[in-house]
């Protein structure tokens, strides 16, 4: 296996992000749309936070098994804003970090996604899907 190939070999470029003055409900259906579990918040172009499924699971009831659900959902979501319910203190890496760095910042944090940015500038998000897919590409 190669030990110096850089994380941007995998990262997905073209990232799905929000901005800090989208709402709660916007990021449900990106999450939802794209099947992703995790999407960066910008200001600009500059990377703030990192929201999350699971972030919007602790503040709604998706699994409710009544038929307002989605009622309940929504009314939630407009209790609070991306920037309460994102996580703020990130970890970042750079393109060239390397991917076996990056596979030991994601297991010693319990972290499951990872914006790549240089400096606060987004320019990609690495995820352990990632990580997988690339590791199985190494045995063909």
């Amino acid at each position: 296996m190669k030990e110096k190939v850089p994380v941007s070999v995998i990262m997905t470029k073209n990232v799905i992000k929000l901005n800090k003055t989208d709402d709660l409900i916007k990021a449900e259906k990106l999450f939802k749309k794209h099947k992703i579990r995790h999407i960066p918040v910008v200001d600009g172009n500059k990377i703030i936070g990192m929201l999350s499924y699971t972030d919007l699971l602790r503040i709604s009831f998706v699994d409710a098994v009544d038929d307002d659900a989605e009622v309940v959902d929504v009314t939630l979501y407009n209790m609070f804003t991306i920037e309460q319910v994102m996580a703020k203190k990130l970890i970042t890496v750079s393109p060239e970090t390397t991917i076996k760095a990056t596979a030991e910042i994601l297991s010693e944090n319990e972290f499951h996604a990872l914006p790549v940015c240089l400096g606060d500038l987004l320019v990609g998000i690495v995820t352990t899907t990632d990580l997988i897919k690339y590791l199985i590409d190494q045995y063909k």
